[in-house]
C-alpha cells in the first residue's frame, strides 16, 4: 500500500533545523506530551505486522473517501457513522510511516513547539496544535480529491506550529543543516527566512504537483503543509501571547 506523508525529511530536500536561539520561560508540557504520544503510537504500528496497512485505512486520511465515497467504499469500505468519518483527521497527526519520518517530525516539533506553547500558554497551544491538523487535513482532501493512498504524519499540524512561530520569532535565529552534507557546515538564518524559504518550498511543490504525475512530486503532502502553515499564521495575527520583554536568546 502507497503512503502519502505529511512530511519526510528524506524526500523534501530541505534544510533540516538543528536548534533555535529563543529559550522558553516555561515547560514545553504540551510538546513534550504531544511528542511521547506519538513514539508509543509508533511503537503500536510496529506491533500489528501485517494488520497495519488494515489500521491505515481505519486511521489515516484518504481523501476518495470523502470525496467519493460512494466508488472509495467498493475497495476502502465505507464509514459506518459520522464519528468514524471524522476520526481520521485527529489519528492521523500521530501516525507515521518510518523511524525517519517519525524523528524528523519530533525534531522539528521540538524545536519550533516549546516557544509557541510558552507564547500562547498551555491549553490554548493544544488546541491550536490540533485546530491546525485538522485543518491540514482539510485541505489536503479538498486539493487531493482523488487519491485513494492513506495519508498519514504530524507535520501538518507542526506546520502550523511553524506558522505561529514564523509570526511571533520572526527575528530568531535557526541553525540549519542543508542534506546532504549533515555533518556540517552549518548555516545560521533569521527565522522568518528560515520558515518563509520552506513554506514558498512546500507551495510550489504543491503547485507543481497539481500538474504533474504523482511520481513526480508524490509522497509528500504538499498542501496539507501550506494549509497548516497558513491556519498558524493567521490564527497567531489574532491570537494574544504572554508578552515577554526582551525575550531570552541562546548564542548561536
Amino acid at each position: 500500500m502507497g503512503l502519502l506523508r505529511f512530511r519526510d525529511w528524506r524526500s523534501e530536500h530541505s534544510m533540516i533545523p538543528l536548534r533555535d536561539n529563543t529559550r522558553s520561560e516555561t515547560y514545553p508540557f504540551v510538546t513534550k506530551t504531544i511528542i511521547y504520544l506519538n513514539v508509543a503510537v509508533f511503537l503500536w504500528e510496529l506491533s500489528l505486522g501485517r494488520q497495519l496497512p488494515q489500521a491505515f485505512v481505519h486511521y489515516a486520511i484518504i481523501p476518495a473517501r470523502y470525496v467519493h465515497p460512494h466508488e472509495a467504499a467498493e475497495s476502502l469500505g465505507a464509514f459506518g457513522n459520522p464519528f468514524a468519518a471524522m476520526l481520521p483527521f485527529v489519528t492521523s497527526m500521530f501516525l507515521h510511516g518510518g523511524w525517519l519520518h517519525l524523528l524528523g517530525n519530533m525534531w522539528t516539533l521540538w524545536i519550533f513547539g516549546d516557544n509557541v506553547e510558552d507564547r500562547l500558554g498551555h491549553g490554548r497551544f493544544l488546541f491550536f496544535y490540533v485546530g491546525g491538523g485538522l485543518a491540514a487535513g482539510l485541505v489536503h482532501v479538498v486539493t487531493n480529491g482523488g487519491s485513494d493512498v492513506p495519508t498519514l504524519g504530524a507535520s501538518g499540524a507542526i506546520a502550523a506550529v511553524m506558522g505561529a512561530y514564523f509570526r511571533f520569532f520572526p527575528r530568531a535565529r535557526v541553525e540549519a543543516i542543508i542534506p546532504p552534507f549533515f555533518f556540517g557546515p552549518t548555516i545560521v538564518l533569521p527565522a522568518v527566512v528560515f520558515l518563509g524559504f520552506w513554506f514558498l518550498l512546500q507551495f510550489f511543490n504543491g503547485a507543481f504537483s497539481l500538474v504533474s504525475s504523482r511520481t513526480q512530486f508524490g509522497g509528500i503532502a504538499w498542501w496539507a503543509h501550506v494549509g497548516g502553515f497558513a491556519f498558524g499564521l493567521v490564527v497567531c495575527l489574532f491570537a494574544r501571547g504572554r508578552r515577554r520583554t526582551p525575550p531570552p536568546v541562546i548564542e548561536l
